[in-house]
């Protein structure tokens, strides 16, 4: 059966979806995106995932392509046409098509796609032996906060993992903080005990995941620590793992190499998984 999508108005065959050559995304990277985990057919954290789309378009001062609530129609229609179960429905939002001119165009209506996407389970040994990250120099622009289609440092930093044969890579910036990963949330348990992950700003995005897991982080009564956290912390650290909606949580148990706690998924990180997946409805990891 043929991948169905939505693209300005119309639910066509993936393959017969097209983008006007003047579409803003495409000349300047003008819009912004988002994903939604879809489990057991409906999606996750939606609210959540919808007002964090609202923030951005309203930061680059895109208007909604329609009604937020049409939207999640759309993206529910689109889950039902290609009978997914489990994966994620992908949403951009562009200023729309118009002669090429770097100032906002007077008349462009936003460009709106919403396609269907199946995710990979973590391969058993990647939970069972942690996952491996280095790390990189953060050289994104100052806005990060915003989900902008502006990824191209993001896709050097994950080639570069890639190049390394590690599941990710996490962005270091000029004092030596790790921000988050190239597409993920970053955190650590450090030697005491202590739960950090860096706090919400324009320096980093902010996760849907990693907001579900304060919250259980908190409902668990573990201590938690809003802060950045140095790469040297990082090395020290008795655990260490990623948040993101496709990872849900993902033991880390190296950096650069270095081998993290004692190399192997530590009880913090496991409890905070089977956590997660319970309070976002999962019966499967």
């Amino acid at each position: 059966m043929p991948q169905i999508v939505y693209i300005n108005g119309r639910y066509v065959p993936r393959a017969a979806a097209t983008v006007r050559v003047e579409d803003r995304g495409y000349m300047f990277g003008d819009g912004v995106y988002e994903a939604i985990a879809v489990y057991d057919g409906r999606l996750v954290a939606a609210d959540r995932h919808f007002q964090r789309l609202g923030r951005s378009l309203a930061e680059l001062r895109i208007a909604w392509p329609m009604p937020r609530a049409a939207l999640e129609v759309v993206a529910r229609e689109i889950i039902a046409r290609n009978v997914l179960r489990n994966g994620g429905v992908y949403i951009q939002v562009t200023r729309g098509v118009a002669p090429r001119d770097h100032k906002f165009p007077k008349d462009a209506a936003p460009a709106l796609l919403v396609m269907a996407k199946r995710f990979k389970p973590a391969p058993a040994a990647l939970l069972r032996d942690g996952a491996s990250v280095i790390t990189v120099p953060d050289e994104r622009w100052g806005r990060c906060d915003i989900k902008s289609l502006n990824l191209l440092p993001n896709v050097l930093a994950k080639q570069a993992a890639a190049e390394q044969g590690v599941q990710e890579a996490w962005l270091v910036d000029e004092s030596g903080n790790v921000t988050e990963g190239a597409s993920t949330s970053a955190w650590i348990v450090t030697a005491e005990g202590v739960l950090a992950t860096r706090p919400n700003g324009v320096e980093i995005l902010p996760g849907v995941t990693r907001a579900i897991v304060v919250d259980v982080v908190r409902e668990l009564g573990l201590k938690l620590e809003l802060r950045a956290f140095s790469r040297d912390e990082a090395y020290r650290a008795r655990e260490a793992f990623l948040t993101s909606t496709s990872n849900y949580v993902l033991p880390i148990t190296r950096i650069d190499g270095r081998i993290v706690g004692d190399g192997m998924p530590g009880p913090v990180t496991r409890r905070l998984r089977d956590a997660y997946l319970a309070a976002t409805g999962r019966t499967v990891a």
